[in-house]
């Protein structure tokens, strides 16, 4: 349990480094990205319930710590989202790549809705603000379909490749 843990975790962070310098690349168009659905969907669909907890609660501290909320918060709206994938995982089939990209972005838009709410205040210039993230979700929306398909491959290869064999992985508890 805790190899798959410590794999996704990697795996998060390698992500995390991308999109850190996908974003600088785009801060001269001052576009953000934030695919927080990625770091959810794999362990909510294809990991048992406390490895895959584990992973997300902490790829989200992993991101809070560099994000001007309070520390914890993407920690456990990952966790929660993680909650939320595990429970509907029974009712889609979890291992096609096309489920895995719908759930993602299902848990981006949920995740970025409920960030926004936590980082806007009402105000007068709330409505630049949402306006201003209505942007930033259509991109991070557009690059998390485009790269999902690409890091769900890499989180299973790691994970097969830690196990010994695809053999010994299948029959490890998802």
């Amino acid at each position: 349990m805790k190899r798959r843990v410590f794999i996704l975790v990697l795996a998060s962070l390698l992500l995390a480094l991308l999109l850190g310098q996908l974003n600088h690349h785009l801060s001269t168009w001052q576009v953000h990205v934030w695919c927080g659905g990625l770091f959810v969907a794999f362990a909510g669909l294809r990991i048992a319930y406390a490895p895959g907890a584990s992973a997300a609660f902490l790829a989200g501290l992993l991101l809070d710590a560099n994000a001007p909320i309070p520390f914890g918060t993407q920690g456990l709206l990952f966790l929660a989202a993680h909650a939320v994938v595990f429970t509907i995982r029974a009712r889609a089939p979890r291992d096609e790549v096309a489920v895995g990209v719908v759930v993602a972005l299902l848990a981006n838009l949920g995740l970025f809705l409920a960030l926004g709410f936590l980082r806007i205040e009402a105000g007068a210039e709330s409505a630049r603000a949402w306006l201003r993230s209505f942007a930033d979700l259509l991109a991070s929306q557009v690059v998390l379909a485009l790269i999902a398909p690409w890091f769900f491959a890499v989180q299973q290869r790691l994970l097969e490749r830690t196990a010994g064999t695809t053999r010994s992985f299948a029959r490890h508890s998802f």
